[in-house]
């Protein structure tokens, strides 16, 4: 059992008040040997916490799991969940547990989650660890995300744990301190569904309500308002994903927060050339994630939702299915609308015309047909806004330029629809347009040298990350595409 310590965080644990049977009790594994990597001050502060103290010693032993830090109630939650598509009734946190929850200084709710501190009662055959690569991963992926400006879970440590943990090899153990908004997914309202509890899933419902969505309390069918703003910013974080190119390569119920936060990042990966099918997961031999199957794949998995809540919806089993049903067919419109907004920035557009949706398709198609770097493409569009530019870097970017030609002047005309000066919507696109990405083959070097002891690429490529958006001199090889050799064509899970 861990030791506790004095009050580091100011704990108000709400998920541990709700029924026990949605949780399970447990103690992190003691660290045998931790060693600080990686420590995100600023998101310390603005979780309220004292940066001087958590990265200290005393910090050391909490985000190791040695010390329990005061007010914590350390639990591993249940859910369950469609894995690949498969359905498996019981899940849970299996290599995490959930410290406690802190206000941050906006007031908002937050969790501090341990990941990879031992085996909870979910572990089933796993040992609860977690490897130094998939930690160190997650920290970079997800810091990146939010400098993006993606909804995403956070990165607050990084701990190597001096003890070996075993895959299909022998690798260091490492512990990495999440944070999130809450850790409820689509998964957990499955897991009391199938069990026919309708006492926890009021519970879960009502308490989702209140943290994520306290607009839906006064609705007419509070249930049902939950599942539409659920749909909401799922469909946003999606448009989001689509909008720089990210794979989450495993959107399983259980992977997708009901919060509209990106959560679990395995094999998650960001394209270089387009490629509308584009599959990074080394488990994924369908294809059932790949980039342009993610809008279809939310509206699916949140219909496994509506599912969920139909004992909440209506009483009437008849009735409850026909209003789920009329909602859940809502979803593509909110995607496209989504898509749109995010989009339409990217090519300097500020307001909306009838032909966008296929102008930007058409964009897409050639670069597909023409092997072109994603990022690069859209951040290039910048220099090409005056009739004058010739385009010839970004042409290089094509193997067949004719294409990018033809949209490049059919873009042009649309932009003529809506005048604004050169350089006010160059800035705005590369506002919208991020020059750097966690570029597969970057993140694999910088994990490769740090097993190897070397943290000066991870730490080199999260400086750049944290700024996305601006050129940085020096920094100029991590925005470059992988050349010959380089590509990183398969991702691993890491559990």
């Amino acid at each position: 059992m861990a030791e506790a310590a004095e009050a580091m965080f100011s704990f108000d644990n709400s998920y541990a008040r709700l029924p026990d049977r949605m949780f399970a009790g447990v103690s992190p594994d003691r660290a045998p040997a931790p060693r600080l990597l990686a420590f995100n001050r600023a998101l310390a502060e603005d979780l309220a916490l004292d940066p001087a103290r958590l990265a200290g010693e005393e910090g050391l032993r909490v985000l190791s799991g040695a010390r329990l830090p005061a007010g914590a109630e350390p639990i591993a939650m249940a859910y369950a969940g469609h894995q690949f598509g498969n359905w498996v009734p019981q899940l849970g946190d299996g290599r995490a547990l959930l410290l406690g929850e802190v206000l941050d200084r906006a007031g908002q709710r937050r969790d501090i989650q341990l990941k990879g501190a031992g085996r909870t009662p979910f572990s089933r055959m796993g040992d609860g660890k977690a490897p130094l690569g998939p930690v160190l991963r997650e920290y970079l992926v997800s810091e990146a995300m939010a400098a993006l400006g993606v909804p995403t879970t956070r990165a607050l440590a990084a701990v190597a744990t001096g003890e070996d943990v075993v895959r299909e090899t022998v690798h260091a153990g490492a512990i990495l301190t999440r944070v999130a908004a809450s850790h409820v997914r689509i998964g957990t309202f499955q897991y009391f569904y199938v069990r026919q509890d309708r006492e926890a899933l009021e519970a879960l419902t009502h308490h989702v309500i209140a943290r994520h969505y306290p607009q839906a309390a006064a609705a007419p069918v509070p249930a049902l308002a939950l599942l539409e703003a659920v749909m909401a910013r799922q469909a946003d974080l999606v448009a989001r994903w689509m909008g720089i190119g990210f794979i989450h390569g495993v959107m399983n119920t259980d992977n997708m927060a009901v919060s509209g936060e990106t959560i679990d990042y395995g094999p998650c990966a960001f394209m270089d050339a387009y490629r509308d099918a584009q599959v990074f997961s080394s488990i994924d031999a369908g294809g059932r994630y790949a980039y342009g199957n993610q809008p279809h794949i939310a509206h699916w998995n949140l219909a496994q939702l509506a599912q969920a809540l139909l004992p909440l919806i209506a009483e009437a089993e008849e009735e409850a299915v026909k209003t789920a049903q009329a909602a859940i067919g809502r979803f593509p419109d909110l995607f496209k609308a989504a898509w749109l907004d995010q989009m339409r920035p990217k090519l300097g557009l500020t307001r909306g015309a009838q032909d966008d949706a296929d102008l930007i398709a058409a964009l897409l198609t050639v670069m597909e047909a023409g092997g072109a770097d994603f990022t690069l493409t859209f951040r290039g569009l910048a220099d090409l806004v005056s009739p004058e530019a010739d385009g010839q870097a970004a042409r290089a970017l094509f193997t067949d330029p004719e294409g990018f030609d033809a949209w490049l002047a059919r873009w042009r005309a649309r932009l003529a629809e809506e005048p604004m000066p050169t350089t006010a919507r160059a800035a705005q696109m590369r506002r919208a347009n991020p020059l750097f990405i966690p570029r597969n083959h970057r993140v694999e070097e910088a994990l490769a040298a740090a097993e190897d002891g070397n943290l000066a690429p991870f730490k080199r490529l999260g400086r750049t990350l944290a700024r996305p958006f601006e050129a940085q001199p020096g920094a100029e090889d991590l925005a470059q595409p992988p050349g010959i050799g380089q590509s990183v064509t398969r991702t691993f899970c890491g559990t």
